[in-house]
């Protein structure tokens, strides 16, 4: 960790890189590789890198225990079922930082077939070997959201929830709904929320998807 921390970023190995570049949508290729040889495992090319990782150590993950697919990914890298397994355990244990030209080979390329990246939002869209991985699509996005507005408990809500003979059976998801309701002028009395409270558990009033 002091190492990571302290040290200089190295660029990825030269074949590393060319492997994520070629998986590319070949229309952004050119635009992302200008900004990798101009900013040497910048926040982009970190950023690229760490979710392809991300999203092909979640399917070893996953597949860890499918004897087929460790036989499949071992046909795929020319190896045995044993060798494989063993490769997938230390791939499982590497990061951004650390990860080998051998990884890469035996693990992104077979299971990446392409991705995309939007540069103004950094959404990323990966496309996986229908093959070797389930799922085939995966999408990354970075979304800002505004935070939730503070408020103020209603007198009504305190009332109702301290009367056990109106809130008694009330269940936490139920308590949280009625926490959320907002109101305008109007301060709701212990009774309001009782009815709401049977409004909300009364079958006619919703209709099943």
């Amino acid at each position: 960790m002091k190492r990571k921390l302290a040290d200089p970023a190295t660029p990825l190995y030269k074949e590393v890189r060319e492997l994520v570049l070629r998986k590319c949508n070949p229309d952004k290729q050119k635009q992302i590789r200008a900004i990798f040889e101009r900013q040497p495992f910048g926040e982009l090319e970190r950023l690229v890198a760490q979710k392809l990782l991300d999203v092909v150590k979640r399917v070893a993950k996953e597949e860890l225990g499918s004897e087929n697919w460790l036989h499949l990914v071992a046909r795929l890298n020319n190896r045995s079922y044993e060798e494989m397994r063993v490769a997938i355990l230390e791939f499982l244990d590497t990061d951004v930082f650390d990860v080998s030209i051998e990884n890469c080979v035996s693990f992104l390329d077979p299971l990446i077939e392409s991705w995309d990246i939007d540069l103004a939002t950094f959404s990323m869209d990966i496309l996986l070997n229908h093959r070797a991985a389930p799922g085939q699509r995966k999408r990354i996005e970075f979304v800002e959201r505004e935070p939730e507005p503070a408020f103020d408990e209603e007198p009504g809500l305190r009332e109702f929830l301290h009367d056990a003979s109106l809130s008694g059976n009330a269940t936490g998801e139920e308590i949280e709904f009625l926490r959320k309701l907002g109101f305008k002028g109007k301060r709701p009395t212990a009774i309001y929320y009782y009815r709401e409270l049977q409004n909300l558990r009364d079958p006619l009033h919703f209709r099943t998807s």
